[in-house]
């Protein structure tokens, strides 16, 4: 049996995989900054002297990291209702959930970039006489940014993917536009040829793009 390919009712639905592949883009944007301000957060009690803080922040790591997104997606989503919390759309608990799982991620990315921040810095911040909170702002910040930037990209990269999964509790990116392209259309290779190639093409975009940020402003050490 020869296969013939038909990409033509692949085009016509081309602008629902291009809008859900924006939307896509939103998600992991917005996920990304949220996890970001939690596993800043979170480094930072990690690295404390209190103990019961770091305890809890390292159990939060842990069940996150050791949980399958897709079993928290769900139990975001269907499971708060059950417990009297309405507030979240699909759109919004997912977005939530993506958060939370960058966010214990990006935990120890800091933490890690927080031990190999070159002392040099900050003794220079204090050989200048800042301040405890002026050396966090204005020294400590803006090096521990440049430290992680690669991993930061990489994280990014993967919240885009598992954008994905979105799919599951039925929010329309680019995963759920082409199923339903290929629900009404059955090519099935030609649909998943297509969203496949839409899926590399932007992760090579932002991988280029974000190296070429990472090579700016690169640490000196």
């Amino acid at each position: 049996m020869v296969y013939h390919f038909d990409f033509d009712p692949v085009w016509r639905g081309f602008p629902k995989l291009l809008g859900g592949l924006a939307l896509g883009l939103e998600m992991a944007v917005v996920s990304l900054l949220i996890g970001t301000f939690i596993g800043l957060l979170c480094a930072f009690a990690r690295v404390s002297r209190i103990r019961a803080l770091s305890r809890a922040v390292w159990l939060y790591v842990e069940f996150i990291r050791n949980s399958p997104i897709l079993l928290l997606i769900f139990f975001v989503y269907f499971g708060l209702p059950q417990v009297g919390i309405y507030a979240l759309d699909k759109y919004k608990s997912f977005m939530l959930t993506l958060a939370v799982y960058a966010g214990a991620y990006l935990t120890e990315v800091f933490r890690v970039g927080l031990a190999s921040m070159p002392s040099r810095y900050v003794d220079a911040a204090k050989a200048i006489g800042l301040r405890p909170l002026q050396r966090q702002v204005y020294v400590v910040f803006p090096v521990l940014f440049r430290i992680v930037l690669p991993s930061l990209s990489n994280n990014f990269i993967s919240l885009f993917k598992d954008t994905s999964l979105a799919t599951a509790i039925a929010v329309p990116e680019l995963t759920f536009q082409a199923r339903e392209i290929d629900t009404y259309t059955f090519r099935v290779i030609e649909v998943w040829l297509v969203a496949s190639g839409l899926y590399l093409a932007t992760c090579y975009t932002i991988a280029f793009l974000l190296r070429l940020v990472e090579r700016r402003y690169a640490v000196i050490r």
